[in-house]
Order: structure tokens, then sequence, then C-alpha cells
């Protein structure tokens, strides 16, 4: 039974001239691009299974991530249903130089496992083990929209 800590993944992506917008910072498309690419990434390691996007709420941009700053995404899955895997994505821009950290954008996606015929397929339970892993799924539950409780 995988654990909250067991699906956490931070991935980095150094915002390139060709990632951009008009206003040399990452295009949103970009963003959600990378948050779903690193949240499917954390369902599968919950899910041990192929993992699709089935709902993405309350996308909020908070501010923009400039070219060459590094855009870091942080996911994991808070809870399981029977087929579906709510896990919380958060962006931040950071300083290559210092590693100051901004939050950015953050959401909540639903992904529904998937088996081979593309079929949805039953999920392990989600262990909470310790306090790093409460702790995650505390502060996730605490501010998911009150709709997808």
């Amino acid at each position: 039974m995988p654990s909250v800590s067991d699906t956490y993944i931070e991935n980095r992506q150094r915002v390139q001239p060709t990632h951009t917008n008009n206003y040399a910072s990452a295009h949103g498309g970009n963003v959600v691009k990378w948050m779903d690419e690193i949240g499917a990434m954390s369902a599968m390691r919950a899910a041990g299974e192929t993992c699709v996007t089935a709902k993405i709420n309350g996308l909020d941009f908070k501010r923009p991530v400039p070219q060459g700053d590094t855009c870091v995404i942080e996911s994991y899955v808070y809870a399981v249903g029977r087929t579906s895997l709510r896990t919380r994505i958060r962006a931040y821009r950071e300083s290559p130089r210092t590693g100051e950290r901004e939050l950015t954008t953050e959401s909540y996606f639903v992904f529904v496992a998937v088996d081979a015929e593309g079929t949805p397929t039953p999920v392990p339970e989600l262990a909470i083990t310790g306090d790093r892993c409460r702790e995650l799924r505390d502060e996730a539950l605490a501010a998911e929209p009150e709709e997808d409780r």
C-alpha cells in the first residue's frame, strides 16, 4: 500500500524563450502541461497503473514565472476513491541563483487509473504513515475546494 509520501514528486523546468508568452514569462498552457505531467506521475505511483486526467479544479495563476527562472512543480496524492486519485499540485517560481521561491500557481487534479484497454481500474488504499504523510494530507484537505470534499 503506497503512502502519501511515496507519491510526492518535485520537478524543475527552466523557463526558456520557447516556453514564454509575449510578456517574457511562462505561458500558462506550459505551466498547466507541466503540472498535469507531474501530477500524473504522482497518481501512477499511488495506483501502480496508468492514470489519466479526469478533472482540474480551481486553477489559480497568482503571479508569472519569468523567462530564465525555474518553474518548480510539487505534486502528491492525498486521497483516493475506488478508481480516482485526488492530487494537490503547486507551481513555484524559483531563482536559479539563490533558490528563492514564490508560489505562482496551484490546483487540485483528479486522475483515474485505467487498465490496458482504458477502462477504470481500482486503486489501492493510501497509507498515512508518519508525520509528513499526515501533514501533507491535512494541508491538502484543508485547502481543497469544498465541492471536491
